[in-house]
């Protein structure tokens, strides 16, 4: 699933060919939101709000101004392309079109596109409860940990609190194994059982993890790519650009220990973790010695 990271470098590309431009054609997936609605007006605002996407377009003249939502779930892209210059995937895969006089932007196989009223956007359900975006300039970390010290989280496992787009919004899969790597943090533990202090420091790596990637095709976590920071009190490994992602059976970069990993949370996504360095997860997930020569995991 894309992270804050990916969905702010979308929203920096499409900003740059759609903003200011009017739109000559839209069109949607049938039975879908009625884009058509959208040519004629003038694109005034895109942007991203955790792994929100929002294209905003101005008011007609006797109709309100409207938001094009989409979230790219598992799957779902969106992709630039210059007027005439073939797709990179098939047009049956295409939820959203919006062609201007010289480019096309193509959102595909996102499970949510939905055009909405613009003054809405506030009352929105999904919107209106998202915790504060970790690429927000500057993040809120406190309200960021008031969220996750909620009474309802007291008994989710860390690794589930960082994925809680409620509590804090922009984290995915990749970088919530990641950060309980770099700050030592069992992913298992209760997020009760996990001291303020430590749930600041994840809070606060999360975030500048995400501010190093914003800009960058290839995401890394590790302190060579990064110049130092964050996570610069680590050895730097040879090699590699995560710590522990998809790394199953792997030796960890900083004590040579085999990487675990097992499936977690309602979504069932895998959460990998090193049992030396992240003390506590005991005999959780897969164990690398019992697996069959040549297995390929994670």
């Amino acid at each position: 699933m894309p992270e804050g990271d990916t969905l702010f470098r979308t929203a920096a590309v499409l900003r740059r060919v759609l903003l200011g431009r009017s739109v000559t054609g839209a069109r949607g997936r049938p039975g879908g939101p009625g884009l058509e609605r959208l040519v004629g007006r003038t694109i005034v605002a895109v942007e991203a709000r955790g792994k929100h996407l929002l294209i905003g377009f101005a008011a007609g003249a006797a109709t309100p101004a409207l938001t094009l939502h989409t979230h790219l779930g598992l799957h779902g892209s969106w992709h630039r392309y210059r007027t005439g210059e073939p797709w990179r995937r098939g047009h049956q895969r295409a939820v959203a079109v919006i062609e201007t006089a010289d480019a096309v932007a193509v959102c595909f196989d996102a499970p949510t596109v939905a055009l909405l009223e613009t003054r809405a956007l506030a009352i929105h359900p999904i919107l209106r409860a998202l915790g504060p975006d970790l690429l927000a300039a500057p993040p809120d970390v406190a309200e960021s940990l008031a969220r996750l010290a909620h009474p309802r989280r007291a008994s989710m496992t860390v690794g589930e609190a960082l994925l809680d787009q409620t509590a804090l919004a922009g984290l995915g899969n990749v970088y919530r194994s990641e950060v309980c790597f770099i700050e030592r943090v069992d992913p298992w533990r209760p997020v009760r059982d996990v001291p303020a202090e430590t749930l600041a420091r994840l809070v606060e790596t999360g975030a500048r993890l995400l501010a190093a990637n914003r800009e960058r095709s290839q995401r890394t976590t590790v302190p060579d790519a990064l110049g130092g920071a964050p996570g610069s009190h680590l050895p730097r490994p040879q090699g590699g650009r995560l710590w522990v992602y998809r790394r199953t059976g792997r030796p960890c970069r900083r004590c040579g220990a085999a990487i675990r990993s097992a499936p977690a949370g309602t979504l069932a996504r895998r959460i990998y973790w090193c049992p030396v360095c992240q003390p506590g997860t005991g005999d959780r997930g897969i164990d690398p010695d019992a697996l069959p020569a040549g297995s390929q995991l994670g």
